[in-house]
């Protein structure tokens, strides 16, 4: 029998303390490698932490799975929410507490890099646990995005657990993060704790009574609240203690945050582990600016910006993930890649789809409010639920085109979209809506058309006193046109009726060679703005007729929600035909957008090359940068060991590793000797590597290595014809072999202020040190002819294995590979015979 990690909960609420939520004050506390050595002078420019199970089993507490009566929180509830953190803001309305975006909250400047350009405002709300004792290391996850109604759950427990977490946080921008209260009592914060603060300074942190995390209810929360067709989750998670514990207490925080229950079978859950995808972490996703540009935030001079054409929130959603979290299933990677080709080859295919997709509104933003059930009845509630009915009918009118689109396609993957939108539970739930909503009504974005819309949504004849509300809403509309009207005859001047959400009905008066007796409104007209020659005002008599509209709006919006709530019980039944036509939408359009890419730059997601071949990375690893860090006293050369050290630590034969100018922080003797030490441990390694520098004696590795290729970015070299003054051009074309630019440095020193006699002097010296290194710098013939040996074997074992070339092209290949090998055995012949004489 195995015993708890924590005391017992037991259900019900004996007591204050435990009937709070115990939310606390913020602490402030083998395959083919090729290693590429590229030099230039321009190559710069190119047990369970809080939960209530041990490691070994579930434990013997419940919580309460729903908020009974008695719950309740030991101060008011604006009181308990702005105590969480001092960036955490709320506001309550309809009694309904709400999450707000604040300045800095995920997403800011300087706080994230994964920020974005998608990013409208942060709304993913993550809660991270630990083991402890011999679990330490091991930590669950859960997510869950407010505008998604996806429950996302992972759990890290092999090497490198911190980081891996770190980079999840950072991909998902969480707008806050919960983590159990023990793990970040004061003076004795996990490591885990601290490195969340330490990286999310900008996100609000709310520390949670560890008996929220409880692994048994969590299960029987996914068990109640997953929809069918995602069941096979439990089968995923059901051991995996602490993912389940940190779902407990996020479904538990999100009831009480929003004052709401999800619909039972309704949500989509899912294990996302880390195997699955490519690991970027967050330092060498700034470095190659996958998504925020590191001069300005706000360019779109990224990837995602270069790559960016989606048509749809979902899908923009979609590419920003896809971006830092890269498949690594070949089979999948090459599925996507036909679709690609097919859009590109089928124009009407292409723009029909493009416009299509173009027209639908944010499906997840959506369904996130489809499943989910208000626990107060408001005005505000009523409403919206009535716009969220017009907005899904809005959205299934849109299928029938888009089906018939995808009619007749070729790739697998446009054929399973197909079949899936020809599920005819999108017929059966437009249907079932058009026996309750009018068949002409539609989402506008015109504020008093959009309310009349709401207003008539439901068919006349349903529910008797729904009739008399809305005829009784008419008639006081009717009598408002008719008082501006009167008004209009009464003083000649040319009124009209007018409606704003903020003022309800005013009067909007225009004038146009006209002027105001005695140059003043008549004195009756009250509340009144002025825009140039515009006026707008009300009336006493107004103000009255509009509270008795707002009185009819509000009977006929309470009665439409009641008929509502009833369709929406047969829609939740169908729930999962929704998620679909989600996942269709958001892939479509981010695929269409690559194809977009394509059109414009002839690339981003096909390779800029007529044949290329090489392995999928499982991690990408980058070394990039030579800034001082001031506020943690580490020297550039500190910052470079600190960051080659996870590098050599964490990669794998399958990672792929960018280094730039490794060793500039330290004399030229070590950081050459650190350069060639660290390039010999990766070649050991196997992992694929780029390593662009300034040091032209590890151009000697190719030399020793036959798996090493020296590349080099060229330059042209330009006199002015008016000075004679000389210039240096970036071409950024790769050449192979080592730079022929010895004293770049010094060419750029030209360029500046700098006397021509130090320059001069300087370069006298440079010449006589780059003659003694030359004279050191020896091929081996016998190295020459083992490396001709290696590329041949290596490309043939490519084009074996990845082939996807025609039989003629592949002839022709083949035979391109022939003679290289043939001409690298030349120079090796060549260099014997200039060592016999």
């Amino acid at each position: 029998m195995f015993a708890s990690s924590t005391e017992e909960v037991t259900d019900g609420y004996a007591s204050a303390s435990e009937q709070s939520w115990g939310i606390l004050p913020k602490d402030k506390s083998g395959q083919d490698q090729t290693f590429s050595c590229v030099t230039s002078a321009s190559s710069k420019q190119s047990s369970n932490e809080g939960s209530t199970s041990s490691r070994h089993g579930p434990s013997s507490g419940t919580a309460s799975g729903q908020l009974p009566s008695s719950f309740r929180i030991d101060k008011p509830a604006s009181l308990l929410l702005s105590s969480c953190t001092e960036s955490s803001s709320f506001h309550s309305r309809g009694g309904t507490p709400r999450h707000r975006r604040t300045p800095g909250s995920a997403g800011a400047p300087g706080t994230s890099y994964s920020s974005g350009s998608t990013n409208t405002g942060a709304s993913v709300i993550v809660v991270v646990v630990e083991g402890r004792g011999l679990a330490r290391g091991e930590i669950g996850m859960a997510s869950l995005d407010l505008k998604c109604p996806e429950l996302v759950l992972s759990q890290f427990a092999d090497t490198g657990t911190y980081a891996k977490v770190i980079t999840k946080i950072h991909i998902l921008v969480p707008v806050e993060i919960l983590m159990p209260d023990t793990a970040s009592e004061k003076g004795k914060g996990t490591k885990l704790f601290n490195l969340i603060t330490e990286n999310f300074p900008g996100v609000p942190f709310t520390p949670v009574q560890r008996k929220y995390f409880n692994e048994k209810k969590g299960l029987e929360y996914i068990q109640q609240l997953c929809a069918p067709e995602f069941s096979t989750v439990v089968m995923e998670v059901q051991a995996k203690y602490y993912c389940l514990a940190a779902a407990a207490a996020l479904l538990k925080y999100l009831e009480f945050l929003q004052n709401s229950v999800y619909v039972a079978k309704s949500l989509k859950v899912s294990f996302k582990g880390s195997e699955q995808t490519a690991m970027i972490d967050s330092a060498s996703a700034s470095n190659l600016e996958l998504v925020v540009n590191n001069r300005n935030y706000r360019s779109d001079h990224t990837l995602f910006g270069v790559l960016n054409h989606t048509k749809t929130p979902g899908g923009a959603r979609r590419l920003r993930s896809n971006i830092l979290e890269p498949l690594v299933d070949v089979e999948t990677i090459n599925t996507r890649l036909d679709t690609i080709q097919e859009l590109l080859e089928d124009e009407e295919l292409f723009f029909g789809l493009k416009n299509a997709i173009s027209h639908f509104l944010d499906i997840d933003q959506l369904l996130s409010v489809l499943v989910q059930i208000p626990k107060k009845e408001t005005f505000q509630v009523a409403e919206a639920k009535i716009t969220h009915i017009i907005q899904l009918k809005y959205t299934l009118d849109l299928v029938p085109r888009l089906r018939m689109l995808l009619k007749n396609r070729n790739t697998a993957l446009l054929k399973a979209y197909s079949t899936t939108l020809e599920d005819n539970r999108f017929d059966m739930i437009l249907e079932q809506i058009k026996t309750v909503i009018n068949y002409d009504t539609t989402y506008l974005k015109d504020s008093f058309k959009m309310r009349t819309q709401k207003c008539y949504a439901v068919r006349p004849n349903i529910n008797k006193f729904l009739d008399i509300a809305r005829k009784a809403y008419t008639e006081i509309v009717d009598d408002i046109a008719e008082l501006v009207n009167q008004l209009g005859e009464k003083y000649g001047l040319p009124m009209r009726t007018s409606f704003s959400t903020a003022r309800g009905f005013f009067i909007q008066l225009k004038l146009e060679g006209l002027t105001l007796p005695e140059g003043n409104l008549p004195s009756e007209f009250i509340k009144v703005t002025k825009h140039k020659n515009n006026y707008g005002f009300t009336t006493a008599d107004l103000m009255k007729k509009n509270s008795r509209c707002e009185e009819a709006l509000r009977e006929i919006f309470h009665i439409s929600y009641v008929v509502i709530c009833q369709l929406l019980r047969t829609i939740h039944e169908h729930i999962h035909c929704l998620y679909k036509l989600s996942d269709a939408l958001s892939m479509l359009d981010m695929l269409l957008s690559l194809a977009n890419a394509c059109t414009i730059s002839d690339y981003g997601s096909f390779v800029p090359a007529e044949y290329a071949c090489f392995r999928v990375a499982d991690q990408i690893f980058t070394r990039i940068g030579v800034d001082d860090d001031f506020e943690t006293n580490s020297s550039t050369f500190m910052l470079e060991m600190k960051e080659i050290s996870y590098i050599i630590h964490n990669a794998s034969d399958k990672s792929l590793i960018i280094i730039d100018e490794l060793g500039r922080g330290t004399s030229a003797e070590e950081g050459i000797g650190i350069c060639h030490s660290v390039c010999e441990f990766l070649l050991g390694l196997k992992a694929f590597t780029l390593f662009a520098t300034h040091f032209l004696e590890l151009c000697q590795l190719e030399s020793l290595y036959p798996n090493v290729e020296n590349q080099h970015m060229q330059v042209q070299h330009t006199r002015s014809g008016d000075t004679g003054a000389e210039s240096v051009v970036y071409t950024y074309l790769l050449n192979r072999g080592s730079s022929e630019e010895r004293h770049y440095g010094l060419r750029a020193a030209e360029m500046t202020a700098l006397p021509s006699s130090i320059i001069q002097e300087a370069t006298t010296i440079a010449s006589k040190v780059s003659q003694q290194f030359l004279a050191r710098h020896h091929t081996d013939p016998e190295t020459q002819r083992q490396r001709a040996v290696y590329h041949l074997s290596t490309r043939l074992l490519q084009t074996a294995r990845n082939s996807r070339l025609d039989p003629d092209s592949l002839r022709m290949y083949l035979k391109g590979l022939k003679k290289q090998y043939e001409a690298e055995l030349q120079t090796a012949g060549q260099a014997v015979d200039a060592e016999e004489q």
